[in-house]
């Protein structure tokens, strides 16, 4: 309980990792909806050289590989500033966040936050994602959101590929280097095997209702003017 009440806690961190500067241009962007336009066409551009693992609109090519489209802004931004620092750790995404400019952050995490999620094809095992429902609702839900669509610097998690669930969930069990510091290596301990399989198996189904969706766009854009 301690663990989760701490990982919650941490949930609500603002972007202390960015400078100041920084999160004040995101903030501007993201307030005014003829600047998130330009941003995300700006960012379209400069998104080709994403699209050979994360696909043309997001859409990760690789089951090993992240969605990127409908992901909240503010996490994908601050995700690239954790590459470009080395406080994360890729031998792709280090190198690439390093030699984006802060505009070109910016303008990527606006223009894969507006792109359409879709979920991966495929059955899989009822009872297993039923499992794994119940361990989100009991678990996630404080910093992921009721439906997995994420918090402001917290990611969206509903229609991620299973490989990459499975494979980022180990690596925090695992207490992977690479993830050291995360609220997350608290909470995966506490995750059986079984656990894991169950989260992936019901968080790679999981779609949002266009209604939810709507509901988390306003959401997002309601922080964001309130941060001006």
């Amino acid at each position: 309980m301690r663990t989760l009440a701490l990982a919650l806690l941490a949930c609500f961190v603002p972007l202390t990792h960015a400078s100041e500067a920084v999160v004040e241009r995101f903030n501007y962007v993201m307030a005014d909806e003829q600047r998130r336009e330009q941003a995300s066409l700006a960012g379209q551009e400069r998104a080709v050289f994403c699209s050979y693992c994360h696909g043309e609109t997001g859409n990760s090519k690789r089951k090993h590989i992240p969605n990127l489209a409908g992901q909240n802004p503010r996490y994908l931004f601050h995700a690239f500033e954790k590459f470009a620092s080395g406080e994360r750790t890729d031998f792709v995404m280090s190198k690439l966040a390093q030699n984006l400019s802060m505009e070109e952050r910016v303008n990527i995490a606006v223009f894969f936050s507006q792109q359409k999620v879709n979920p991966p094809e495929g059955a899989t095992d009822a009872a297993l994602r039923n499992t794994g429902e119940k361990i989100f609702q009991t678990t996630c839900t404080g910093c992921h959101g009721a439906h997995a669509e994420g918090m402001e610097t917290m990611p969206r998690l509903a229609g991620q590929p299973d490989e990459y669930i499975r494979k980022a969930l180990t690596r925090f069990r695992e207490n992977d280097p690479s993830r050291a510091g995360s609220v997350m290596i608290g909470v995966a301990a506490q995750l059986s095997a079984t656990d894991v399989e169950a989260l992936a198996a019901y968080l790679s189904q999981l779609k949002l209702t266009p209604a939810e969706e709507m509901a988390n766009i306003n959401r997002l854009r309601n922080v964001t003017a309130a941060a001006q």
